[in-house]
Order: C-alpha cells, then sequence, then structure tokens
C-alpha cells in the first residue's frame, strides 16, 4: 500500500434515526463535487421486519474525507435529536449534534486507517 492508493475510491453507508431526512442527506452529499450517493436496502435488524434504506455514498478518500467534515453541519441543520449512523469498513459510529465533532474525529481516523 502507498500513494497510489491514497484517493481510490471508498464507500461509506450512512442511516439517520428519521429515515425521512435521507433524502434531505442525499440532496446535500449530491451538493459536492466527485460523490456518487445512492439508496441501497439494509438488512432489518434481529427482531425486525422489513428493510431500512441507507445512503451508500462512494468517493475517492480525499474527497469522501472532505464530505464527512460537512456531516455535523447537516446534522445541526435539522432538529437537535437527529443521530446518524455511520459505517466505514464494517465499524460504525453514531453522531449526534452533542458529539457530532468529537465522533467525526473517530470517523476521519477509520477512513485513514481502513484498506
Amino acid at each position: 500500500m502507498g500513494h497510489e492508493t491514497a484517493d481510490a475510491p471508498r464507500t461509506l453507508e450512512l442511516t439517520l434515526s428519521d429515515p425521512a431526512q435521507l433524502w434531505g442527506l442525499r440532496d446535500w452529499l449530491r451538493a459536492q463535487d466527485g460523490i456518487s450517493v445512492r439508496f441501497r436496502p439494509a438488512a432489518p435488524a434481529p427482531g425486525e421486519l422489513g428493510t431500512a434504506d441507507v445512503l451508500a455514498v462512494l468517493a475517492g478518500s480525499s474527497v469522501l474525507a472532505a464530505a464527512v467534515k460537512t456531516l455535523p453541519d447537516f446534522l445541526r441543520s435539522r432538529r437537535s435529536n437527529l443521530r446518524m449512523q455511520i459505517t466505514v469498513e464494517g465499524k460504525q459510529v453514531e453522531i449526534e449534534w452533542e458529539n457530532a465533532d468529537r465522533a467525526l474525529e473517530i470517523v476521519e481516523r477509520l477512513l485513514r486507517d481502513t484498506p
């Protein structure tokens, strides 16, 4: 691994505590250059029926890192109890407006440290 993989396409998945806000998040992310965003069904949690949607976000590492930095602003522009779950390479971090900056550091580290 080296510099040649530094901006390889990466995927992260986003879910929100209020699924109705996913459309707004999709539009928020699509406004940024170099990002592909699509809905995909998520597997139901144990004991739940049906599926929920997640946003799959695909971009080069540097573009994805820049997009992740805007997520606290998205949360703050919504109601205060909205929570977001971010999944990178199977590792999940939940952020909300109170811990957004601290949680964001974890997500950035996951993006940096996972191949």
